[in-house]
């Protein structure tokens, strides 16, 4: 019969792989189930409860030959763990903390021995861990190619200029624990990254990974979109690391998973986690067409008006961080502007949605399915990590025009062009006089603005919400304050109003206005834009 372990809910687990081995100077009993790593420190007298660690939360373990002694003929096992941190007070987010557990086999005078034990161990461990990953609530999931080689896009002066000192503090052991080969590209100026991916073989990489803000990831979707084989390359996985201002996928990233929010370190620290996890799910993106027949591919938002204005007004404010967006919201609210323009949509439900409503949104395309390729975690896999240190002269906020001289991407079946009415059955808004216009295709804004909550990465949906002229102030602030909680579609405010759509034009009539996509500045005017589901792939298990 084989051992039982005991977990903490009175249930047993056939036992895999059983050992005693020394760590930190005392001896202890480990365990290896199909699901947990069982730690029991042995001692003399009583029996302390054992430290129960879900292979779930492993990103990886090695096996070490012992030099601390000289001529040691011992050598040592690592598992690395990142269980949730349990906090003191109701409602904290959920963060993952580091958590090493190290053993040493000395188990006779032969070394090659110990070291092969310790090698068994830890590629136990890492197969367990692989068979153990945690994915979303529906949605579809696959894993990154074997062996994930990753290039990863660095821009050092997105948000307070701390990226690359946080890549350095966090991420990149994350990626050595993992044994996840990477390459470190650090961005030189506007349009770098965009340039690279348009341009590179992307067959050397099986997942691209940018640590900014949102602009990176917007400069790598469209580089990839320019492609003449772009349907192939925007299927390449996309990983996110915080290291901007707004991080706003990557915060969407995380609400989706249906954890409380968090923010800074912690919010790159649960990012990098689902990176060297590896699993894939799939991204909408929406094609927004300009007059001048600019095109470019949003995975996040477009914005007209008071979010547009605070977005880019609000760059002066870059180096007190994701600071700048409630300092650049209270200086607009200051002088309030009202524009004037026209609003039409393709409503994505039957008629019925009233100002202010908030519905639970399902996939549209949620189709589970299951790719089986894993990573090969070799035991001594020397992670071939090249970084590319360049140098660093300007931000890359920029707001750039298509230089790529085709126009790629999928048909946008459901618009006309510019220069002529919208279709018949398309909602023609009958208001003119707007303060702002947000068409919304994640849950986050921001690390702290939850613009629509009932959003999800492949519903194909827009989630358009627009405010009409006649909001006071105080009305506006506290959506925007109502918004960091996402109950601001609740409010009941008459001047605000929430539609799902799968496409919607704007035709600014005010002379003067600011438009952005995904937080970039793009040409005033008229524009459309109409969503494509599952178009890329986006690593967020």
């Amino acid at each position: 019969m084989e051992p039982l372990e005991p977990v903490r809910n009175g249930a047993s687990r056939p036992v895999q792989m059983y050992g005693e081995f020394m760590g930190k100077g005392v001896r202890y009993a480990v365990s290896l189930s199909e699901r947990e790593l069982t730690v029991r420190k042995l001692c003399a007298s009583g029996k302390p409860a054992p430290a129960v660690f879900s292979l779930a939360d492993c990103l990886g373990s090695r096996a070490h030959r012992d030099e601390e002694e000289g001529a040691s003929v011992g050598a040592s096992f690592s598992a690395y763990f990142y269980p949730f941190r349990r906090r003191r007070w109701a409602g904290a987010g959920a963060a993952r903390h580091r958590v090493e557990q190290r053993f040493r086999v000395n188990s006779g005078g032969d070394a090659r021995a110990n070291l092969e034990e310790a090698r068994r161990w830890a590629r136990a461990i890492r197969e367990g861990s692989m068979r153990n990953r945690l994915s979303r609530t529906g949605g579809v999931c696959a894993e990154v190619k074997s062996p994930c080689r990753v290039l990863l896009l660095l821009n050092p002066l997105s948000g307070k200029g701390q990226a690359h000192t946080l890549f350095t503090s966090h991420v990149q052991q994350m990626l050595q624990e993992a044994s996840i080969p990477y390459t470190l590209t650090i961005t030189e100026r506007q349009n770098h990254a965009r340039e690279l991916v348009r341009e590179a073989d992307l067959s050397q990489w099986d997942a691209l990974a940018i640590m900014s803000g949102d602009g990176l990831l917007f400069e790598v979707v469209n580089g990839l979109m320019e492609r003449d084989d772009w349907e192939e390359a925007i299927k390449t996985p996309l990983g996110v690391l915080p290291g901007g201002s707004g991080n706003a996928v990557a915060a969407s990233m995380h609400h989706y998973c249906g954890l409380q929010p968090v923010s800074g370190e912690e919010l790159l620290v649960n990012c990098g986690f689902m990176l060297c996890k590896g699993l894939v799910s799939r991204l909408d993106l929406t094609s927004v067409c300009m007059a001048s027949s600019q095109r470019l591919f949003s995975f996040l938002s477009l914005a007209w008006g008071f979010v547009a204005d605070v977005d880019i007004e609000s760059e002066k404010y870059r180096h007190v961080g994701a600071a700048r967006f409630t300092l650049g919201t209270l200086v607009r609210l200051a002088s309030l502007r009202i524009y004037q323009g026209k609003l039409s949509y393709l409503p994505a439900e039957e008629p019925g949605t009233h100002p202010c409503s908030i519905e639970s949104t399902e996939s549209l395309t949620n189709v589970p399915q299951s790719i089986s390729s894993s990573l090969d975690y070799a035991n001594d896999l020397q992670c071939q990590n090249h970084p590319l240190h360049n140098s660093c002269n300007s931000n890359n906020a920029l707001k750039p025009k298509r230089t790529h001289p085709s126009v790629l991407g999928p048909p946008d079946s459901l618009l006309v062009p510019l220069d002529q009415p919208v279709p018949a059955h398309w909602t023609v808004v009958n208001e003119e006089n707007f303060v702002l216009v947000l068409a919304a295709y994640q849950s986050h804004l921001a690390e702290d603005l939850i613009a629509a909550p009932a959003s999800r990465l492949e519903d194909g949906v827009i989630h358009l919400i627009y405010v009409t002229a006649g909001i006071s102030r105080a009305a506006l602030l506290r959506l925007f304050l109502a918004m960091e909680k996402g109950t601001h579609l609740s409010t009941n405010c008459p001047n605000v109003v929430y539609v799902k759509a799968r496409a919607l034009r704007l035709e600014p009539l005010s002379p003067k206005g600011t438009i952005t996509v995904d937080g970039e500045l793009v040409e005033y005017g008229p524009v459309q834009a109409q969503v494509h589901s599952s178009l890329a792939r986006l690593i967020a298990g």
